[in-house]
C-alpha cells in the first residue's frame, strides 16, 4: 500500500509544481498552455493558492513531491464561494498508480471543511484518462464548450465536469 502524504505547498516546491505542470504541456491532453510557463510567471497564482480556503496540495511519497492539487476559485464573486475548481498534475512517474484517484477522493473529502459545496473540473473533451477518472468519484458533465481551444490546429472542446457535495450538516 502506497504511503501517500498531503500537506500545503511552501514557496520552496514551486519549482517542482512547475516541472510536473510543464512536463504536460506536450501532451496537448491537460493544459491549454503551448509553451512551458516559468517559475517566476507562476508566482501570482501560488500566492493565489495560499488562503486557507483555496489550497494548493503536494503529494509526497518517502519525501519524493509526485504530484499536486489545487482548489482554484470560481468566477471570483462572492455569490460562488463554496465552489471550486479542482485541478489535479502528477509527475510521469507517478501517472498510473491510481495516485490521482486517491488525490481527488482526498479532495471531495476535505471539500466542505474548506467551506466548499460544489467542485468542478474543466477537462479536454478528448482527456479520456482525466474524464474517467472523474467520472468514477461521481462527477457529472455540466457543460460543454466546444472547440473552444486550437492545440496544434486541432480544435479541442472543453468540458465543464461538476460535483454537488452532500451537505456537511
Amino acid at each position: 500500500m502506497p504511503n501517500w502524504q498531503t500537506r500545503i505547498a511552501t514557496q520552496d516546491d514551486l519549482p517542482a509544481i512547475v516541472a510536473i505542470y510543464n512536463s504536460t504541456v506536450p501532451s496537448r491532453m491537460v493544459t491549454a498552455d503551448t509553451e512551458p510557463v516559468t517559475v517566476a510567471s507562476r508566482q501570482g497564482w501560488f500566492a493565489a493558492h495560499q488562503r486557507p480556503e483555496r489550497p494548493l496540495w503536494v503529494v509526497e511519497e518517502e519525501g519524493a513531491l509526485l504530484g499536486w492539487l489545487s482548489f482554484s476559485s470560481f468566477y471570483g464573486r462572492p455569490a460562488y464561494d463554496g465552489t471550486a475548481e479542482v485541478s489535479i498534475y502528477l509527475d510521469e512517474r507517478a501517472r498510473g498508480r491510481g495516485l490521482g484517484r486517491w488525490l481527488l477522493e482526498e479532495a471531495i473529502q476535505r471539500a466542505p471543511k474548506l467551506g466548499l459545496h460544489t467542485l468542478l473540473g474543466f477537462i479536454f473533451g478528448h482527456n479520456e484518462p482525466s474524464l474517467a477518472l472523474f467520472a468514477r468519484a461521481g462527477f457529472a458533465t455540466w457543460g460543454n464548450l466546444p472547440r473552444v481551444a486550437v492545440l496544434d490546429g486541432i480544435e479541442r472542446d472543453l468540458l465543464i465536469l461538476g460535483l454537488r457535495l452532500p451537505d456537511s450538516n
